[in-house]
């Protein structure tokens, strides 16, 4: 392997970089947020375009932490500096469970961008002496091991920040070790490359002018930034909501955007609007439709939930063969 490049000063464009996915990350938050207080359509910010741009904007983040691994400990590994940040970073992910276990009980955070940060942390030191083909080849077993690997083992609780269970456990922010592992490790992929083709030291300059500076400002208090954003949109929406608040949101609009959007992911528009009719109908019957529009059942109404699902869809199946026929 190929030594790694030491260099003697902090790399601005990193900081710079990491600024910009910050600042993507108040966007997303700000709408998620607007859409908590009922000033936007239920469900926009979990489906479609806003959905794809999380992952994006998470998958940065990631990436990142794997070129800081690289670039910090590729010439061995600092303990000192690397147990302050990991303390750092494991305090910032308890707070936020805390927190949101209080504001959010059935959605709360258990295992989010933060805790899968400290534990990628961890786990990194193990691939920092592999070559850049190597960690490649990791990276696309992480990314594709939920395809093979699910098991109903992992739909434990306490497994469930492994990423392999079959249904999918309820949080405001769930990014398990499979598949998101990958991108940590793509990103110390991409470092090693750059160290061998010297890409790096030709992004060693600073930044003199705005807003450069002030994305460089924001990359290198990311944590503050992160832990700060979240608590002042909150209370500048809670206060115009004071003045000016959101009408009151109409359940079945809500319920039939949210559903759509979700069932349009793999099925068609005739079919969706039809299942979606089903499932608003019988959760209504069944005085179930507040529960799931708040994200409140409990674990047998999520059960029940799952009947009714294959029920209406098998109900829906009928109903478009018998109309195509």
């Amino acid at each position: 392997m190929q030594p790694a490049i030491q260099l003697s000063r902090r790399i601005e464009w990193i900081d710079a970089i990491r600024g910009i996915a910050l600042l993507a990350m108040v966007s997303y938050h700000f709408t998620w947020d607007l859409e908590f207080f009922n000033y936007v359509t239920p469900g926009l910010t979990a489906f479609g375009g806003w959905k794809i741009y999380a992952r994006c904007i998470a998958s940065s983040f990631l990436f990142l932490v794997g070129v800081s691994l690289v670039l910090a400990h590729g010439n061995g590994i600092r303990w000192q500096g690397f147990g302050k940040r990991l303390a750092m970073i494991v305090a910032a992910a308890s707070a936020i469970t805390l927190a949101t276990w209080f504001a959010t009980p059935h959605s709360f955070i258990f295992f989010g961008i933060l805790h899968h940060i400290a534990l990628a942390s961890v786990l990194g030191l193990a691939f920092l002496r592999f070559r850049a083909w190597a960690l490649v080849l990791a990276a696309l077993v992480v990314a594709g091991a939920p395809h093979y690997l699910r098991q109903p083992l992992f739909d434990h609780p306490a497994l469930w920040w492994v990423g392999l269970s079959l249904m999918p456990p309820r949080s405001n922010d769930y990014v398990p070790l499979f598949p998101w592992f990958a991108a940590v490790l793509a990103g110390m992929a991409a470092t090693r490359f750059a160290q061998s083709f010297g890409l790096l030291a030709r992004l060693g300059g600073k930044f003199t002018r705005m807003p450069g500076r002030l994305l460089v400002k924001i990359g290198q208090h990311s944590l503050a930034f992160y832990l700060l954003h979240q608590p002042v949109l909150i209370a500048g929406l809670w206060l115009f909501a004071l003045i000016w608040p959101a009408p009151a949101p109409d359940p079945a609009t809500g319920f039939a955007h949210a559903c759509e959007h979700s069932c349009l992911e793999s099925r068609d528009q005739i079919f969706c609007t039809t299942y979606c009719t089903c499932m608003f109908n019988a959760l209504q019957d069944e005085g179930a439709l507040d529960n799931v529009m708040r994200g409140a059942q409990t674990a047998r109404q999520s059960s029940r939930l799952g009947e009714l699902a294959s029920i209406c869809t098998l109900e829906t199946d009928m109903k478009v063969m018998g109309e195509e026929e």
